[in-house]
């Protein structure tokens, strides 16, 4: 077992802080208090671990970067305020705008983060047995596994397609149009094997009697720690204070 805290956390631990992240994040209505969730999920991620943590940053500044930056500079020249503060050619900032920007960016930021560290410190197997544990139908369980694998997984027979075309001589690197003329010959071979995959993936299931009426045992087992009995019961008496709190003030 992992020696790591957080990384031994039950899965379903791990989902409780996940929602207990956005729902604050929902109930606070100052961007200054979603902004500052994201240094405490970097804290998060380290104490997972540098690989973690590496990874974090990365899907993060690949996947949430632009798009903030597009959200921010739409709301900051097409929402509607009278507050005008800057200008640039024919288009107007307002601070209603600005602010609007600052309040939507922080949110998805906060909760678009929240979502990523919990897929880096929870694996695939292990919340999808938690889902059965707490009485999800084993069809459910290979249908969300399936769909939270399904783009790493086409990603690695890509990746292994690339290889193969590159040992045949064919040029894989280079300006975005080199590896765009790369990569759209290896579409078909992508497509066909994934093909291939879900059929192989359908005998191996029916070889095991997955769709016979019968109930299902499996081996592997997820146990629950102390902590991962008190920190839902800490998650929701914070967030009953918080809306307390919002409906008091």
């Amino acid at each position: 077992m992992n020696k790591n805290f957080i990384l031994n956390l039950h899965p379903m631990t791990k989902l409780y802080f996940t929602l207990f992240v956005i729902a604050a994040v929902l109930i606070f209505p100052s961007y200054v208090f979603a902004f500052a969730v994201f240094p405490g999920l970097l804290i998060v991620a380290a104490i997972s671990g540098p690989h973690i943590l590496k990874e974090f940053i990365g899907i993060i500044l690949k996947a949430l970067v632009i798009l903030l930056i597009l959200v921010f500079l739409m709301q900051l020249f097409f929402y509607p305020g009278e507050t005008v503060i800057g200008e640039w050619g024919i288009f107007q900032w307002t601070k209603e705008g600005f602010d609007y920007g600052l309040v939507l960016t922080s949110k998805i930021l906060a909760i678009g983060s929240a979502f990523i560290l919990f897929f880096r410190i929870t694996e695939v197997k292990d919340f999808v047995k938690a889902l059965e544990d707490i009485g999800l139908p084993p069809m459910g369980a290979y249908i969300v596994m399936s769909t939270l694998q399904i783009i790493p997984e086409m990603k690695r027979q890509a990746n292994t397609i690339m290889d193969a075309q590159k040992t045949r001589g064919v040029e894989t690197e280079g300006s975005m149009l080199v590896r765009a003329k790369a990569f759209i010959p290896t579409l078909t071979p992508l497509i066909l094997s994934s093909i291939a995959s879900t059929e192989e993936r359908a005998i191996t299931l029916e070889s095991r009697a997955f769709s016979a009426p019968v109930k299902k045992t499996s081996l592997y087992k997820l146990s629950k720690g102390p902590a991962d009995r008190m920190l839902p019961f800490a998650f929701l008496l914070i967030l009953v204070g918080l809306i307390i709190w919002r409906v008091v003030s």
